[in-house]
């Protein structure tokens, strides 16, 4: 199915359930909708892409809530999939990240018949801050992103401590990394492991002259 068409039936699950349920940027809504099954996982792949291509630059949820001019407790419940943004918001939240809204909307299901991802099918991401992030895999169904990131020196996921949803697990596959977890850091080598639940304040940074390349397993669930 290519682009032009899932749009289409993006647009038209967006369509539907919006006129049942209004979303803007004043307050959240008093309670979640309960969607059908189809509409229901597009709004979920939806909030899992603006989650992802939030974290990747650094953005916390008031910050990207502030400059899309939205509610941090509506974009909270975007991010999650349990409201219908407007397409409108879908444009003005695309532009905040930097992104064509496409790159919100076209849906990546998983093939469990396909047992191999070649690299060049492999979506490379470059963050604000100069970190190059390989996404091995994300199987939205399960909850489970794999990705290789590479820190320049000097260069980290995020200025300041971020927290999100989901549980973290860290490899150092070369070089030396700093991970700060509640205000304390933990230095890496290689072949260490680090896990912790992504809802605790952390910060990732390369302190030293050379690049480090690690490997990491995000749960969406803590």
């Amino acid at each position: 199915m290519n682009s032009l068409i899932m749009s289409k039936l993006v647009f038209a699950a967006l369509k539907d359930a919006h006129e049942e349920h209004s979303m803007t940027g004043e307050s959240a809504p008093k309670d979640q909708v309960d969607f059908d099954g189809t509409t229901a996982t597009t709004l979920s792949a939806i909030g899992n892409r603006i989650r992802e291509l939030r974290q990747a630059r650094g953005l916390t949820l008031q910050s990207l809530a502030d400059a899309c001019a939205l509610s941090q407790s509506m974009l909270s419940l975007v991010e999650r999939g349990r409201a219908s943004p407007s397409i409108g918001s879908l444009i003005v939240i695309a532009n905040a990240l930097g992104v064509p809204m496409s790159e919100l909307i076209v849906a990546q299901t998983t093939d469990d018949t396909r047992f191999v991802v070649r690299r060049e099918d492999q979506r490379v991401i470059k963050t604000a801050t100069n970190v190059i992030r390989r996404l091995l895999r994300e199987d939205r169904m399960r909850g489970v992103s794999i990705a290789m990131n590479e820190y320049q020196p000097n260069t980290g996921a995020n200025a300041a401590p971020i927290t999100h949803d989901g549980y973290e697990y860290g490899v150092v596959l070369e070089g030396t990394l700093t991970v700060e977890i509640n205000g304390a850091a933990y230095i890496l080598n290689e072949g260490d492991l680090i896990s912790y639940g992504s809802r605790r304040p952390h910060r990732i940074w390369n302190h030293g002259s050379t690049k480090v390349r690690t490997l990491w397993i995000n749960l969406q669930q803590d």
